[in-house]
């Protein structure tokens, strides 16, 4: 089993649920706040680099709902600049395993295919908002 540093918005109920999953496959947790953390572009990019520039985003951030920030019409370059000073901005979770490699978003087969979640794997998706309303993003553009 593996030990997963597992970077999230305090408080969520989905990153709730998402570690309660990772938890039960008998994994290991080591929580971490996504909005603490002192990122850099560099670190970001462990995360982000595979994916393209719309993936970096948290589809339900207020901005992103509201139109403000359009991550289809962004740069790389702009995306991190958002990203940086706007964390609530990143789709999460973040996670890392100790073998060092890095998912991002917690699609369940991706995740299982990645550390492998065995009778933990639920039948239902856990990476969506169960909020009715997106988490507001304080200052966010």
């Amino acid at each position: 089993m593996a030990t997963i540093t597992f970077w999230e918005k305090p408080g969520c109920e989905g990153n709730g649920r998402q570690k309660e999953v990772l938890t039960a496959a008998g994994h290991t947790v080591v929580e971490k706040s996504l909005l603490t953390e002192p990122w850099t572009a560099t670190r970001l990019l462990q995360f982000l680099a595979p994916l393209p520039v719309p993936l970096w985003f948290n589809r339900t951030a207020s901005a992103v709902k509201d139109g403000s920030v359009v991550p289809e019409a962004l740069s790389p370059e702009e995306a991190m600049l958002l990203l940086l000073e706007y964390p609530l901005l990143i789709r999460r979770p973040l996670m890392q395993a100790d073998d060092g490699s890095c998912l991002v978003g917690f699609v369940l087969e991706q995740v299982d295919a990645w550390i492998g979640l065995g009778e933990a794997m639920p039948a239902q998706p856990v990476d969506q908002c169960v909020m009715s309303t997106p988490c507001p993003a304080p200052n966010a553009p």
